[in-house]
């Protein structure tokens, strides 16, 4: 079982990187806000950014995190049958990773869940002895049925509010697609959980559909990714289950001040993946909302905001808003402000200042852009518009060779052959594995920190 300590919990630092100066009649403003937790005792693999640190949030004691596995039994499942065994054996790897103290259950999941361990709609300890009897329960489950993830969902929804702890997290394994409820019913499942409970998703082999597996991790603010062999899902989940017990504070909010007259564009993390905030507002007061970020450990991520401001005459400057991170209340106290950053707006007639990009926001954007191509060019490749095609993916080319992302460079390389990265020239492979391009799919969206 792997250790973690804690007695420590993060500290939150923003920085705010920008460039703040806007020509006569200039009215949008661009930040990117780099969020970083540091001192929980654990890493998420996120390098982290250097700065100072705030006071930190309120400790927590032991006993803090609740876990829900849904492993996927239905029929096709059996389809190897090594499938099955690999799953197993995945999920006692992550009951094994669990940390003494924490709650959990696994759940089978087919057309309807059901609870594998410990059952009667409660939750588990983790111990040794509790560990060793959820192992032997999973010995006992086998494959048949159809899939309907969001009667999965609503069952982890229910174990986990069993447990009154702050870390509330799910893993969720799926080899086939949602074929037994309507796309209606999950997202209503998925609007219900949301703000609930994280949830990491994976799809094992090639079966499944990638948009319903990164909908969910979407939805739940988890992590999505694809296991085409599923020898490899027992390291996968071993390596899921240490980030979820790497998590020391939950419900952390992005909150956006703005003054009278400005409002909020767009908010979207841009690193480590890409995932567009802004309809996740909620309201905060008077010219405030918030936008969720979910759990934290030891990690680094960054944020852009686009701020739209008022007309201003060349010489004026003013707040264009005020960023913080908000911890929620504990029963009927108020929220805590673990940290604050400030986005600013100067006119100016000098050109060479109001029209520099600033380098964080310049690399951003061509990420966002980068996922974007991606899901558009694969999209055109499907529906047979081939010229479509080979121009969005020759443009992902250029963009993850010009930014330094090699891991989608390498991706992108088993669907097009590269002729020219720098200028995008690509030529569509004739055939390319299922594998290959689910794969770019699934992680077009992760990202690389901007180069300092």
């Amino acid at each position: 079982m792997a250790n973690f300590s804690k007695s420590t919990v993060p500290r939150f630092s923003v920085d705010v990187y920008q460039n703040a100066y806007l020509p006569e009649g200039g009215r949008e403003v661009n930040a990117i806000v780099t969020v970083t937790a540091t001192g929980g005792g654990t890493t998420g693999g996120v390098p982290l950014a250097a700065g100072p640190v705030t006071r930190s949030p309120r400790p927590r004691d032991g006993q803090d995190a609740a876990v829900v596995i849904m492993v996927d039994c239905s029929g096709s499942m059996d389809y190897p049958a090594t499938k099955m065994r690999n799953a197993r054996e995945a999920t006692a790897a992550a009951v094994d990773t669990l940390r003494d103290g924490v709650a959990f259950a696994i759940v089978g999941g087919t057309h309807v869940a059901k609870e594998i361990f410990p059952g009667d709609g409660r939750l588990a300890t983790a111990d040794p002895g509790t560990r060793r009897m959820a192992k032997e329960a999973l010995r006992a489950i086998g494959a048949g049925g159809g899939t309907a993830i969001g009667t999965w969902l609503r069952l982890a929804d229910r174990l986990l509010a069993t447990a009154d702890v702050p870390i509330r997290h799910g893993i969720l394994l799926t080899d086939g697609r949602n074929e037994h409820e309507s796309a209606a019913d999950l997202k209503a499942t998925l609007d219900a959980c949301a703000g609930r409970f994280t949830c990491d998703a994976r799809g094992v082999g090639t079966d499944w559909e990638v948009r319903e597996v990164t909908g969910i991790a979407s939805a739940l603010l988890g992590t999505a990714d694809i296991v085409a062999d599923p020898a490899g899902l027992a390291a996968d989940f071993r390596q899921m289950m240490e980030n979820a017990m790497g998590k020391e504070v939950a419900d952390v909010a992005l909150r956006l001040w703005t003054p009278v007259g400005a409002e909020i564009g767009f908010v979207k993390q841009v690193a480590p993946t890409v995932e567009d905030l802004t309809g996740r507002r909620t309201e905060a007061g008077p010219r405030a909302g918030d936008y969720p970020t979910g759990s934290w450990g030891d990690e680094s991520r960054d944020y852009h905001v686009c701020v739209r401001v008022p007309e201003a005459a060349i010489g004026q400057e003013m707040l264009a808003a005020r960023v913080s991170l908000i911890l929620p209340a504990a029963g009927d106290g108020a929220p805590e402000v673990l940290s604050q950053g400030l986005v600013r707006a100067v006119w100016t007639d000098d050109m060479a200042a109001s029209t520099a990009i600033n380098p964080q926001v310049a690399h951003y954007t061509g990420q966002a852009e980068l996922a974007q191509v991606i899901q558009q060019g694969l999209d055109a490749r499907k529906s047979g518009d081939f010229d479509g095609a080979t121009a969005k993916l020759g443009r992902a080319v250029q963009l993850a060779a010009s930014s330094g992302n090699a891991d989608t460079a390498k991706l992108l390389s088993k669907v097009v052959d590269v002729v020219d990265a720098a200028t995008g020239t690509v030529r569509l492979k004739a055939r390319v594995a299922d594998a290959d391009e689910m794969t770019l799919e699934t992680r077009s969206t992760k990202t690389v920190r901007v180069k300092k």
